[in-house]
């Protein structure tokens, strides 16, 4: 019995049965109707002004269902089409069947969580750490959000970290391949990529900076296609109702102290400690690194997804499951950051995220 637990309990397979019971839970408590993932909001669904919003899963499952027929369903077509790797991979799964389509959504993201935690033990295990920290990627709140309403962040990011594990290991044409379909799951993995390509360029190795552009060439192009078919780019700042980047650091969140200040004041209580400090940690460990001489990609992934978060518009900020979502570039640029200088320190304040799964007691039985 004890060989059989040292064999299998590890923490891909814990956080994989976690989630598995996580999507039992929400069956039950909703009948068993795959439709409490999706979250349809009939003002998309049904064209109705005055219908709920539902949530961002609606868009990926419409997408899923209909691949060239899906734009009058969607708030923001070009930006809910740029995300598309998500919907198509469920599709292919389901066989085009519509029935099979919510299962597969839900299985993609499972999967995707595993595969990711994986290869985070994987990472850690090369750099002499231990596997378990891999609990804080694995069961992170953005994570079992995203599986709680069927979005796109599972597999953008088990991309991410299994291009940068292929990466440190020297496969450098799989790791262009993550890369590459890492972008068309979700746009903001391409600050990873730009970190990697920055890295490439400064230490004058210009093969590798050519092929990581070359990796971000499919997004390009399918962005050109985007603006050609649906008459506008996908990248922006967010779906409908969205407000523009601040050009100030930190400007998005304070602005919402200009609407109201007790609504500002119960968001810092979640988005301070969520993001915001972890983000100047990071600027702080990461430039304390850079000004020392050191470099590394992983420096600069964190550097990049740190500075993200300072300058996230006001609409962002003002919805908690948003941010938890966007901090998840940077809760990955910690835990690798971490392993990679050696710091269980760093490493054990990481698993301070996993107080984001609160976040979640009001999605089981409704909307995030």
């Amino acid at each position: 019995m004890t060989s059989f637990n040292r064999k299998w309990m590890t923490p891909t397979f814990l956080v994989t049965l976690i989630g598995l019971i996580y999507v039992v839970g929400v069956l039950l408590t909703n009948d068993g109707d795959l439709r409490a993932f999706i979250l349809l909001g009939t003002q998309f669904s049904e064209g109705d002004p005055a219908g709920s919003e539902g949530y961002d899963g609606q868009f990926a499952y419409q997408i899923a269902l209909d691949p060239s027929g899906a734009a009058p369903y969607l708030d923001v077509p070009a930006y809910r089409y740029q995300r598309i790797l998500y919907p198509l991979l469920a599709r292919m799964l389901a066989f085009g069947q519509p029935g099979l389509i919510p299962w597969t959504l839900i299985i993609v993201n499972i999967a995707a969580i595993g595969v990711g935690t994986w290869a985070t033990e994987l990472w850690l295990s090369d750099f002499r750490m231990s596997r378990w920290y891999a609990l804080v990627y694995g069961l992170y709140g953005g994570q079992l959000l995203a599986l709680r309403a069927d979005m796109t962040e599972p597999l953008a990011y088990a991309l991410v970290v299994g291009a940068m594990l292929a990466w440190q290991r020297e496969r450098r044409l799989w790791a262009l391949a993550a890369f590459g379909l890492a972008a068309l799951a979700k746009e903001t993995t391409l600050i990873f990529l730009a970190a990697y390509a920055l890295y490439s360029l400064q230490q004058r190795q210009w093969r590798r900076t050519l092929g990581l552009c070359a990796a971000a060439a499919p997004f390009v192009a399918y962005q050109l296609l985007l603006w050609r078919w649906l008459g506008a780019f996908g990248v922006g700042s967010g779906g409908a109702n969205a407000t523009a980047f601040s050009p100030i650091p930190l400007g998005g969140w304070l602005e919402i102290a200009t609407v109201h200040f007790g609504a500002f004041l119960i968001i810092s209580l979640v988005v301070v400690p969520m993001s915001i400090i972890p983000s100047l940690a990071g600027i702080w460990l990461s430039g304390r690194r850079l000004w020392q001489g050191l470099a590394h990609p992983v420096i600069y992934c964190l550097l990049f997804n740190s500075l993200v978060i300072l300058f996230l518009p006001a609409s962002t900020f003002r919805e908690p499951a948003a941010m938890v979502r966007l901090t998840q570039g940077l809760v990955v640029s910690m835990l690798f950051f971490g392993a990679l200088v050696r710091s269980q320190r760093i490493l054990n304040y990481c698993y301070f995220w996993l107080a984001t799964n609160v976040l979640l007691l009001k999605g089981v039985a409704g909307t995030p």
